[in-house]
């Protein structure tokens, strides 16, 4: 486990950072939000502008919408007619907010590239301040880097190195892997409930379905009214909660330091990425 971390700790750490819209307590207008926009204004066609920014079409108009409603006025107009048959054009609005947007962002740029300066001196440390900042009510919060992503149907399943040999599987849609950018090699979160974590004894011959059978040691129980919280460490030095009745404590006959197994299915586990 320490050479793994050494590994990843050699790596440098750059320090990056975007700027977005906001109304009310909602983010409507990001960096690829903007892309789009602007695309759709070179394009003159939301499918096009789409394709060109690495966009479906569905999420492509699941954005337009979002910006439409949440600016309080339209920002993207569908035409009609003409020779191709139809297509987009933005709103005086719209043009305003990209040339904003780009100036914004020119001095973001200059304000990170001052700030990297810092790098030099804690770069070892930028990364866990990074994921510590992140509140979520998810009991659960893993880093890893993914190794594989298999596509299918309408779920794609994603493999995450936790470290070493240890890694979890979850289970996103097709259209969530594309708007977060997944791909191999690239570090994410993972969160999980610990009301989604079920708690299994070591030497049992029980077969389930759970995709996530990661095995370790019973480390702290905190008893409730009526439920329970067991922690089981991993090899690894992670640590996931599980919240299961007492009821079933008491009949599984559960204590400290005794092997148990975290288990929950792939589709408990959600994704994040923080670019």
């Amino acid at each position: 486990m320490s050479e793994q971390i050494k590994d990843h700790d050699a790596q440098p750490v750059e320090l990056a950072g975007s700027i977005w819209f906001r109304s009310g307590q909602q983010n409507w207008g990001n960096q690829k939000r903007m892309a789009l926009l602007a695309s759709i204004g070179t394009e003159g066609s939301i499918t096009a502008a789409a394709k060109k920014i690495g966009l479906s079409y569905k999420a492509a108009w699941d954005a337009v919408d979002t910006m439409n409603n949440l600016a309080g006025e339209p920002l993207v107009l569908r035409t009609t007619g003409g020779r191709r048959g139809g297509g987009a054009s933005l709103t005086t609005r719209a043009q305003e907010l990209i040339r904003v947007y780009a100036l914004l962002h020119a001095e973001h740029e200059r304000f990170m590239a001052r700030l990297a300066t810092v790098n030099d001196q804690a770069s070892h440390n930028l990364e866990l301040i990074q994921h510590m900042m992140i509140d979520t009510s998810a009991r659960n919060k893993l880093t890893g880097v993914i190794r594989q992503i298999k596509p299918g149907a309408v779920n794609d399943e994603i493999t995450l190195d936790l470290n070493g040999d240890t890694h979890i599987v979850a289970s996103i849609t097709s259209e969530s892997v594309q708007s977060l950018g997944l791909e191999p090699g690239k570090r994410a979160l993972a969160f999980i409930k610990a009301s989604s974590v079920l708690i299994g004894r070591a030497g049992g011959n029980t077969r389930l379905s759970a995709r996530n059978q990661l095995p370790g040691k019973i480390n702290r129980i905190t008893e409730g009214a009526v439920n329970t919280e067991v922690c089981i460490e991993l090899p690894t030095g992670h640590v996931i909660a599980a919240v299961i009745t007492k009821e079933s404590q008491t009949t599984m006959g559960l204590e400290t330091d005794q092997e148990a197994y975290a288990i929950f299915k792939a589709s408990s586990v959600m994704l994040g990425v923080l670019d």
